[in-house]
């Protein structure tokens, strides 16, 4: 599992729109209503991806997504030992430092 989901199932209003954007169908409609009466989503499977396309099509701003990176992807925007840039600007000069 590369992310996992968390939904506020009080805030959601069960629209459906992050069921039908998840690719790997995770997400489902809960069979049981919240205190508001809206049947909100939830995670269904254990194979999220982490691609955070049901939190981008979240109208109630409910779903906040977790990415498990350990290991699959490179930093390379990071910054290196004692702040100093990482990546492809590492050891060059910034603009600032030439003005000082």
């Amino acid at each position: 599992m590369a992310g996992k989901i968390a939904i506020d199932t009080e805030r959601c209003k069960g629209c459906g729109l992050c069921v039908a954007v998840c690719p790997k169908g995770s997400i489902v409609i809960c069979e049981k209503s919240n205190k508001k009466g809206y049947f909100p989503a939830r995670q269904a499977k254990d194979e999220c991806t982490g691609c955070a396309l049901c939190a981008l099509v979240c109208p109630d701003v409910a779903i906040e997504v977790h990415r498990d990176n350990t290991g699959r992807i490179k930093d390379t925007a990071g910054h290196g030992a004692k702040g100093e840039p990482a990546g492809a600007w590492a050891g060059k000069p910034s603009l600032i430092e030439g003005q000082v």
